[in-house]
Formats: C-alpha cells, structure tokens, sequence
C-alpha cells in the first residue's frame, strides 16, 4: 500500500522517494544509526510525511531493518535489485525504478535521508516554488561565501575570483545540498532527473547541514539532542546582582541560545549588560505561564531565590515535558523541581538537590588567573560588595579608610550596577589612596593585584577562594547568613550580619598589620576546595537529565 494523504491534491499527486541503501562506504549503517533519539532515516521519513503537499511516499532500499522502519511509520518500501545498490549506480536509476509501477504524480521529490535537520515547510516552499514558476527540476542548494581556487592542466592553482575583500561583502555562491532534488515525472527517466527549465532553491544553512562523515553524525546528534531551554531570573539592589551573572556565565554552558525571561517590575535591563541573548520582560508570574504554554520549554531553569509550590505546579501544567532546574532556592517549590542547585548552601547531595562549593559555577575570566603571592606586608586592599549592597558596607568602609592614618594603604572600591548612590560614592576618587570604579570588566585583574579583601557572603566570596585571597565576609540579609562556606574554618573572617563600624574597623587594622605567615594559611584553607570545576560538575547533573 502506498500512503495517501487525502486533502493534499492542490499541487497535483506528488511522491516522496526516499532512496536508503543498507551499506555505507564512508558510515557502516549511517542510514538506521540513533540519532537524536531516532535512526537517522527516521527524520526524512517524518518530514515528508508532514507536508502538506507529497501525497505519497516510497522508501526504496536492499534492508530488511530499514524496511521495518518505514513500515512501522506508515510508508511504502519498494526493496531495491542488487544491481542497483552498486556505488556507481545514479539516484536518477534508482529513483526511476521506483516508480516504474505507475506514473500517475506530477512531481517526484528525491529526499535522501542525509538531511536530519531539514524542515516540512522548507520542502512545501520548494514544491510551491516549482509549481510557480512552471519549472522541469528544482535542486535545494546552500548559499556559499567562498574564495574559490582552480587548477589548470598544468596543475598550476589560481584564484577564481577578481579581488580579495571581507568575506561578509563576497558574492556568494551555490553548493547543492542532499536535502532534496524536485522534477516534474515527465522529465524522469533512468538517465537523468534534470529538465530543461531548471533552478536551484535556497534551504536555511541548518536544515542543509548533511551527514557525511563521522564528525557530521557527531555534530548533527548534539544539535538534535540539544533542549530548548529558557531561564527566568531576577536582581535588583536588594537582592543583588549575582543571579543574573550567574545565568548568564550558565547560558554560554549550553550548545543553543536559551531565552532568558525577568519581571519588569523587580529587574531593569540595563543590569544585564550589552548581551546577545534574547531577553523577555514579562508582567508577573501568569505572563511567564502563558509564555511557557506557548513555547513548550523542555528544559526550564529559575534563578530567583525561593520558589512557591504553587508556582511550581503552575510551570509543570504549562510544560508537562519540560525538566526544571532551580538555583539557590530554598522555598517550598524546591521540592516541586527536578534538580536544585545550591552552591551556597550545605554540601552534598540529597535528592533532588546539589549542594556545596562543588556546584559554584565560576566565571569564565577568573579560570584564567592563578592564586596570588603573599607579600610580606598588606599594600593593597579591594572593597567589592556586589551589584546591589542593601547594608551600604561600601559606604561605611569609605567612611573609615578616608581616615589619615590609612593613607598609606591603597584601596580599590568596586560600585556594581544596581548600587544608588554611585555619583556620591565616585567623588572619593578625589582621595590619593582611594580608587573608586563602577562596573568593572575584569574583577579577576584587578582582585589579583590586592593583598586583602572585603566583601558579602555570596559569589563574589567564592571568587576570592579561587585567587587565593584573604577576605573579610559580611552577610548582607538572613539569607547570606545560611551561606555556611564562607566560614572562619574555610580560610574567611567571617563578620556575621551587619557588624558594627567599630567591628569593621578593628578587623581591618588587624588584618593590615597580619603577618605573612598568618595571610598564608588563610590561604592554605581557602584554596582547599576545588571551585574551578564546579561548571563541569553543574552541567554534567543537568545533562543527566535529558
């Protein structure tokens, strides 16, 4: 039995040919490996099957495995004669073979399953195209900028084009691509596919991509496998910044573009910075809802402390198929998710959640710098609280080393993007020993060139550990204070929540006067813990997922 699909006969019978031999000479059994899920030849089956326009489908081929395949997805098989498996045999052979039982289609598409990647409706804008412009045959084609070479008898190579210039301003270029070859059946015969009124159809460079080799089996699986993926994240100045930093070093994690989603009202775009990534302001959490019913996420991810459990089942109904992942959230919903993150809570791994120093996913930059050298004396010191700073730290630090008797001493003081009185603060600038930036771009430069530090008990303290530096924590809200690796036995000075200015100072001018040896073994405990694999270990527990 042929499959027919009814409705479809606007462009006239049209046929899929779908030509799939058993053997390979380049990839042994290329055409039923597991791709993505599913034998390669599944794909091809699955998009000629979808067009609004192919009535019928053949697969023609000598294997008994690809036979079953077709059959199971509802299409014909004609099994190929021996002789036409041979490598120097012609699709146009083999293609006129299958037909030979009846020429009642219009048209034939030869669709050879090298083209996983290739979409329905790119196939239905090709035959459309055909039909209009009243052509013989259509090949699918991908543009090309390429500075083309040619030999002469002599074996002599010379440049085929006029001049060099930038590869964007090239005048591109055809390469025909396996996706699919469009003929009228008059045309058809077992010599040739090829009319006399004929022209090459355009498919998007993803969908043209072929599978070849073993690399391109590889590359094609990844991008098959690959989840579409959002993340819904906030920061502002009382909850910080450290959200949105992390999603974004998380986000160049994946092999695709995730969409990245924040509520209006708690979180403006300018604290993302000049980024590529597609970002959606949404108006609360039923906007976000409706979103998701719409783009039907397989993997979700929230960073934005503590989730509901209400809202969690609201996000499950939306995408009943999605896996979702949250970050540092301690809320009932945590237990609603598939995976919790919590790099700044306890260690270890209970159910579905990952906690500890482990999970901490660095950013990239600071993979780059080593721990710093001990000098005998403190010179310089860095004041970084964050993006936000809601316990105004930073004010009152200022306050004390613009002090006389800290002008031997260099400060660097870092204001984040979400910091409010940013023109107030950068007048301190005016003090020799006082450098006052705003929204530094690399944190790491500039931390390694100090001796001491002060900051929060959030990611920035992390940071610190891996370079090696002595640090001087203070919680910013209760929250911070369940951040337990930021500890006195993990190497930090830990201040607690909202010290004194007289705690802070005398802290200081004890650490200023600490000796070498003492700055050592703080050292010693901070760089204990391995910090710079935590975005290997992140990605490995959310790839398990799917």
């Amino acid at each position: 039995m042929v499959v027919q699909n009814k409705d479809k006969f606007e462009m006239g019978h049209v046929l899929a040919v779908i030509p799939a031999r058993k053997e390979d000479n380049k990839i042994p059994n290329r055409n039923v490996r597991i791709v993505g899920g599913h034998p390669l030849i599944y794909y091809t089956i699955k998009t000629a099957l979808a067009s609004k326009y192919i009535t019928d489908i053949i697969v023609t081929t000598d294997s008994d495995e690809i036979q079953i395949i077709a059959e199971e997805m509802g299409v014909q098989c004609r099994k190929r004669a021996p002789q036409l498996c041979e490598n120097s045999v012609s699709l146009d052979e083999v293609v006129y073979d299958a037909v030979t039982d009846t020429m009642k289609w219009e048209y034939i598409v030869t669709m050879e399953p090298v083209c996983p990647l290739l979409k329905t409706q790119t196939v239905d804008n090709a035959i459309c195209f055909m039909k209009d412009n009243e052509l013989d045959t259509l090949i699918s084609a991908k543009k090309s900028h390429v500075f083309l070479w040619k030999t002469d008898e002599n074996g002599k190579k010379s440049p085929d084009f006029n001049k060099r210039m930038n590869f964007a301003l090239v005048e591109p270029g055809y390469i025909e691509c396996g996706a699919f070859l469009v003929c009228k059946s008059a045309v058809l015969s077992h010599k040739t596919r090829i009319g006399e009124k004929i022209d090459l159809f355009e498919v998007p460079k993803l969908e043209a991509k072929e599978v070849t080799n073993l690399f391109d089996l590889q590359n094609i699986d990844s991008i098959l496998s690959c989840p579409n993926v959002a993340i819904y994240v906030n920061g502002n100045s009382k909850r910080g910044l450290g959200h949105i930093y992390r999603v974004l070093d998380l986000a160049d994690e994946f092999y695709t573009k995730p969409v990245i989603y924040y509520d209006k009202n708690q979180t403006k775009r300018e604290y993302f910075g000049n980024i590529s990534y597609h970002l959606v302001p949404i108006d609360g959490i039923e906007d976000l809802i409706e979103h998701c019913e719409k783009e039907k996420y397989t993997l979700f991810i929230n960073d934005v402390l503590n989730t509901t459990k209400d809202y969690m089942i609201k996000l499950k109904q939306a995408m009943p198929s999605a896996k979702i992942i949250n970050f540092e959230d301690d809320g009932e919903g945590n237990l609603e998710a598939d995976l919790v993150i919590n790099a700044l809570y306890a260690s270890g791994r209970i159910g579905n959640i990952c906690g500890g120093e482990k999970y901490y996913i660095a950013k990239r930059l600071f993979l780059l710098y080593e721990p710093i050298s001990i000098h005998e004396k403190v010179k310089k010191i860095i004041i970084t609280f964050g993006g936000a700073d809601p316990q105004n730290y930073t004010d009152r630090l200022i306050t004390i080393i613009s002090k006389s008797e800290y002008d031997n001493y260099d400060f660097i003081v870092v204001l984040g993007r979400a910091k409010e009185n940013i023109d107030e603060l950068m007048e301190f600038n005016q003090k020799d020993n006082i450098d006052v930036l705003y929204d530094v771009n690399n944190m790491a430069a500039l931390m390694c060139s100090c001796d001491l530090a002060f900051t929060s008990r959030g990611r920035t303290g992390y940071e610190l550990a891996m370079l090696g530096i002595p640090t001087i924590a203070m919680a910013q809200n209760e929250l911070e204070e369940k951040h337990s690796f930021i500890c006195d036995d993990n190497g930090y000075i830990y201040l607690g929540l909202n010290p004194t200015d007289e705690m802070i100072e005398k802290t200081l001018k004890k650490c200023l006067l600490s000796s070498k040896s003492n700055r050592l073994k703080l050292q010693d405990k901070l760089l204990e813990h391995d910090l710079r694999n935590g975005r290997r270990r992140v990605m490995n527990v959310i790839r398990n997922l799917y």
